[in-house]
């Protein structure tokens, strides 16, 4: 009987559904096996029908399972797999991209460099199409585990991507010491829910009078673009509500001081609006740009309750474009230069008790005031799991 062919025994059940642990198996000791089955489920694959449907389902099953083990052989039939034998119109474009990033990501944690290497033999003509984006996702999952840079082949790949332009290539290809706690999950530092937890890790700024002041005279600036690209980290993760992104000026400089949650309450946001309608006062503490950063990035790289995380490498860049939005800089600006400028501003982390907010999975707020003290950016996020969202 044929192993892709269903039948009464457990054991004569197509691949792809077996247990888990079985696949795992499998793919360890018969990975030529997987990646016949692969072959002939992508031939079943169209564009309408629940057997479509279905085998595009197995076949990204196989190719996570792949990517997952341990060899150069499994390594290389996964990107087969995802670069070339599943056809276009199999999975839709949000999937397709999941899927990408997720193999990617499972190659980089469970491969041998040395059998990754290969991979990237053949330079690009071009930016599109899966084969080459799931390679700019491999070396951008490598840049954050501070591999492969000074290995020829994956120098020259990502050379050619910068020059094509493609998105991830801008990126740095070594870790910075600025993203120190991407990807790294400490206990006892998970998403901040109460105002207890935000005053346990960082300094409480006290309200002013003359904060309220400056804070109701501020003038609101419209940028869509800059809004846009200030919350795509959330967006892309899929949280509950869309975010505020806003930006305001001053007439006259900003003493530190004054930068506070009275300063906060004073401008015409949204997420502030019937503050106090909930249990709980509102509060801004002191932060680093490190850990903004590492908000952003982790918005996108968990996703939300009800969204998806969005890979290592997208979600790195998604941080910085947020990060770059905040401060206002050009895109151009060198990632050492924006670091080097970052010291120069004040960052704060606030919370609010307002219907805004869900106080729920989890929440985000954040204020921004430029060197000149002039300018100040403000980007608030929240999400729950709640099967929709009655608030809008």
């Amino acid at each position: 009987m044929s192993r892709v062919t269903p039948g009464d025994d457990a054991a004569d059940r197509p691949l792809w559904e077996r247990p888990g642990p079985e696949l795992k198996h499998l793919a360890e000791l018969r990975p030529e096996e997987l990646y016949a089955a692969v072959r002939q489920l992508c031939r079943q694959v169209s564009v309408e029908g629940v057997g479509g449907v279905s085998a595009a389902r197995a076949v990204r099953r196989i190719a996570e399972t792949l990517a997952d083990t341990r060899s150069r052989d499994c390594a290389a039939f996964a990107v087969d797999i995802v670069g070339r034998l599943l056809p276009p119109e199999a999975l839709d474009h949000k999937e397709a991209d999941a899927l990408v990033r997720s193999v990617a990501a499972k190659l980089v944690k469970a491969q041998h460099l040395r059998d990754l290497e290969p991979l990237f033999g053949e330079l690009p003509e071009g930016i599109e199409g899966p084969a080459v984006e799931l390679r700019a996702c491999l070396l951008g999952e490598l840049a954050l585990i501070g591999s492969g840079s000074g290995r020829s082949p994956l120098d020259a790949y990502a050379e050619r991507l910068r020059e094509r332009g493609h998105p991830l290539a801008r990126l740095p290809r070594t870790r910075l010491d600025i993203e120190h706690r991407l990807t790294v999950r400490v206990r006892g530092l998970g998403s901040i829910k109460t105002a207890k937890q935000l005053r346990s890790r960082f300094p409480e700024v006290p309200p002013t009078d003359s904060g309220a002041v400056a804070g109701r005279r501020a003038g609101d600036v419209r940028d869509d673009g800059r809004e846009k690209e200030a919350a795509l980290p959330f967006t892309t993760g899929g949280w509950a509500r869309q975010p505020e992104a806003r930006f305001f000026t001053l007439s006259s400089p900003l003493s530190p001081e004054d930068f506070n949650m009275s300063f906060i309450k004073g401008l015409p946001l949204d997420c502030m609006g019937g503050e106090g309608t909930r249990r709980g006062s509102a509060l801004a503490c002191a932060t680093t740009p490190d850990d903004v950063l590492n908000e952003l990035f982790s918005a996108s790289y968990y996703g939300g309750a009800d969204g998806q995380g969005q890979g290592g490498a997208y979600a790195r860049l998604y941080a910085w474009g947020s990060f770059y939005a905040l401060m206002g800089l050009p895109v151009a600006t060198p990632f050492s230069d924006a670091v080097r400028r970052a010291a120069d501003y004040r960052w704060l982390r606030f919370m609010a008790f307002t219907d805004w907010f869900h106080h729920d999975t989890s929440d985000a707020a954040f204020a921004v005031l430029d060197p000149t003290r002039t300018r100040v950016a403000v980007l608030a996020a929240t999400d729950t799991d709640a099967d929709r969202d009655f608030l809008g």
